[in-house]
């Protein structure tokens, strides 16, 4: 499997959710309740470019049952963890992409949002032979990827709504939950205060 390593301030306001504006790196894109596509039914994504170029994201709650020591079994410091690979999306499943959580930004990674980067298999070894109890990441096979405008277009249908980035915390959160947690917040009432 080879390694992907994509390279390339949020304002996500309550009434911006369901708006095509409101769509950039390091959003998380939940999938509408309504939205049928097997590839996205139920499922939210945290994206990970976005410009004119097009949008590529991430699916943060489809863990497999592989582990990331079987997809990179030369990586010795894997032996025995277990670190479960995720599905990222429908395209290049042969691909790799490692999603970390550092306190900087380090040689061979790309910020996506504050703490949150893409990297090569480089950082993974450097997390896990000097692990800081802050630092983690998660490994995908393959990602979701839209042609320019294609995104906002569906948007505009209704089929995504969007959180914040920091809504949840992305790699500690079960993955079971983080669907509907997200569908909640997204339904979430809101609370408008007047000035007098």
């Amino acid at each position: 499997m080879g390694t992907l390593f994509l390279v390339s301030a949020l304002s996500a306001q309550a009434q911006q959710e369901f708006s095509p504006g409101s769509l950039e790196k390091g959003i998380l894109l939940v999938a509408s309740p309504s939205l049928s596509d097997p590839n996205f039914h139920q499922t939210v994504l945290l994206i990970v470019e976005h410009g004119r170029g097009g949008t590529v994201g991430l699916i943060l709650n489809r863990p497999t049952n592989v582990l990331v020591s079987e997809v990179l079994p030369d990586f010795t410091v894997l032996k025995r963890t277990t670190h479960r690979l995720f599905a990222g999306g429908p395209v290049e499943l042969t691909q790799l992409v490692l999603l970390f959580r550092l306190t900087q930004l380090l040689p061979d990674t790309r910020q996506i949002v504050d703490g949150i980067y893409v990297g090569t298999p480089r950082v993974l070894e450097r997390i896990m032979t000097q692990p800081k109890s802050t630092e983690t990441f998660r490994a995908f096979s393959g990602f979701a990827g839209w042609a320019p405008g294609q995104l906002e277009h569906e948007m505009l249908e209704g089929a995504w709504g969007v959180l914040p980035s920091n809504a949840f915390n992305i790699f500690d959160k079960d993955p079971a939950t983080l669907w509907p947690d997200s569908i909640r917040r997204l339904q979430a009432p809101r609370t408008i205060s007047i000035a007098r």
